[in-house]
């Protein structure tokens, strides 16, 4: 990113050689409602400085070497050339892409310092909304369709999948057959979770309709996994508590500066 100073002392952004006033890229920012979200990450890089610095916590060039080396490899940038075309392209110099490196590398210090031990407690605490299912949906717009649906599948006239082809409300749910994915508890408002992921597990059953402002739901389970805490489930874990950290630590500051 080159940025200077003309005659008149208002900075610019050279943009392939086009002038930009910085002062119409904030504007464009707030246009977007963006710029509060810009300013809370500026305010999280200070908030992750001071409290890694208060923990000893450094980042070494041998680390932010290693983690160049892998952005390099996932963006396949095989020679020094095409990580410079690279660079140059997001407008951003070798400098600030290490610095940038850097507070990335700080924050996930930060946060492993902050979270790893009390990772496993929230689990325990949490343990059902780590549970995964596999599950299809369908949404109709009136009960008394989603009752013939009901029953029409049970009684194998016509496929769950079909159904949610022929009739879900939803385009994109209707390309898919009403495949949801991967899901959890706490994917679903209280009161529809409750009705989907009751125990004993209903795999393979119908479950509805459950009225909700969309429409009538039907569900079934394809899959359970009970929850177990493994190293991805830890680090999601870690990640969240260190986010509402931010936050609240974002809170603090805003607070006592009295806005």
């Amino acid at each position: 990113m080159t940025v200077f100073n003309t005659t008149n002392q208002m900075e610019k952004l050279n943009f392939h050689g086009i002038e930009i006033d910085i002062n119409e890229i904030t504007l464009s920012l707030k246009h977007q409602m963006d710029l509060r979200e810009i300013c809370c990450q500026v305010l999280y890089d200070k908030i992750v400085e001071q409290a890694a610095s208060a923990r000893s916590i450094v980042v070494t060039s041998e680390e932010i070497n290693l983690q160049a080396e892998e952005i390099r490899r996932v963006k396949r940038l095989e020679k020094a050339s095409d990580t410079m075309a690279w660079l140059k392209e997001e407008m951003i110099s070798t400098d600030e892409w290490e610095t940038a490196i850097r507070k990335d590398l700080l924050a996930q210090k930060l946060a492993q310092e902050l979270f790893t031990d009390e990772a496993e407690l929230y689990f325990n605490q949490n343990r059902l909304n780590f549970d995964r299912f596999t599950l299809y949906q369908l949404v109709v717009p009136y009960e008394k369709l989603a009752q013939e649906l009901l029953y029409r599948i049970e009684e194998e006239e016509i496929s769950f999948y079909q159904a949610v082809h022929l009739y879900d409300i939803d385009e994109q749910r209707r390309n898919v057959c009403g495949y949801e994915g991967e899901a959890h508890r706490q994917d679903y408002p209280a009161d529809i979770a409750a009705a989907i992921f009751k125990t004993p597990i209903p795999v393979e059953e119908l479950i509805g309709p459950i009225r909700s402002e969309a429409g009538y739901h039907l569900f079934q389970i394809e899959s359970y996994q009970p929850a177990e805490l493994t190293d991805e489930i830890r680090q999601d874990i870690i990640d969240r508590l260190f986010q509402q950290w931010l936050r609240n630590e974002l809170n603090y500051m805003i607070h006592n500066n009295g806005t």
